[in-house]
């Protein structure tokens, strides 16, 4: 498992690939040489009669054999010093800066699409039982989740549940009512502090903007360092989905990521519908402008004063 693990394949892909080289390398020079030898020896025979370029020949055929093995050795030394260099190289850079993310198609990154709003709802049950028992989401209002995942009715059943400390009242004092939609999601947590001592000193963070930035001690390789402080929490079955879908972890990962996606940027669907209407309307524009320009303004621009 250590030696296949994802750290080491780039390292091995590169030894691979760079013996195969070394070996085309080494053939081609033992082949090289083996012809300018025959090539030599021909034209030694051909002219035995002259001493002198016989003697001449000789010598350049043995000065041959000797620098292609020069050749050789040198390419071998240089070919293990390169490999020792990508190796480490490829194993720091990987170390510092984590394993590439797989390219998902998530339905959310196209320009004329939108969020899957079922996978939204199933997300946000997936936080609700399995992540805010630690993590906040401290931007985020039960209202923001009307029209996006639930409707109303739904959302003030939800957000009843919950008890806010709030006032104070007429008497000065402080007390708790039922959650209404303007509240914000309930923090898992009263301070910092608390979360530190109840999670061993690692503070869990606010999920609201999570897929936006987040540097991370749990082996992950998809973090900077390799590591994370939360151990792996989705499981097979870890929730119910009230649409019956099957939580596997696939599926409870893809969900709650939408989700996430989303608390991130609720504003992502009305930017978009909004950006074609400018362009819509600007293209208007620019047509008038082209008329204008080429039908008006050319007249002026091209009269000659006598």
């Amino acid at each position: 498992f250590f030696f296949f693990s994802p750290i080491y394949i780039f390292p091995l892909s590169s030894f691979c690939c760079f013996s195969s080289f070394l070996l085309f390398l080494w053939i081609s020079e033992a082949a090289a040489s083996s012809f300018d030898h025959h090539l030599s020896l021909i034209s030694f025979q051909s002219h035995s009669q002259v001493p002198a370029l016989s003697w001449f020949t000789s010598r350049k055929a043995n000065e041959n054999a000797g620098s292609a093995g020069m050749r050789t050795v040198a390419l071998l030394g240089a070919g293990i010093s390169g490999l020792l260099g990508v190796a480490t190289v490829a194993s720091a850079d990987e170390a510092e800066h984590g394993l590439e993310v797989p390219n998902y198609p998530w339905p959310h990154q196209g320009i004329l699409s939108s969020y899957d709003h079922a996978s939204i709802r199933r997300g946000h049950q997936v936080y609700q039982q399995v992540c805010a028992s630690c993590h906040s989401m401290s931007l985020i209002s039960y209202r923001d989740l009307v029209g996006v995942a639930y409707t109303e009715e739904e959302t003030k059943a939800m957000a009843a549940e919950i008890e806010v400390v709030d006032g104070p009242n007429d008497e000065g004092e402080m007390f708790t009512r039922p959650g209404k939609l303007s509240d914000r999601f309930p923090q898992p947590y009263a301070n910092e502090q608390a979360a530190r001592f109840a999670n061993g000193g690692a503070y869990p963070p606010d999920l609201s903007l999570i897929t936006k930035i987040r540097e991370g001690l749990h082996y992950n390789p998809y973090f900077p360092g390799g590591a994370i402080a939360m151990p792996k929490m989705l499981i097979d079955g870890a929730v119910e989905y009230e649409d019956g879908t099957p939580a596997t972890e696939a599926q409870m990962g893809k969900d709650v990521v939408s989700f996430l996606s989303w608390a991130a940027e609720p504003e992502m669907e009305e930017r978009k519908l909004m950006g074609f209407k400018w362009i819509f309307v600007l293209s208007l524009a620019l047509l008038q402008a082209a008329y204008y320009r080429r039908l008006k303004w050319s007249i002026f621009k091209s009269r000659r004063l006598v």
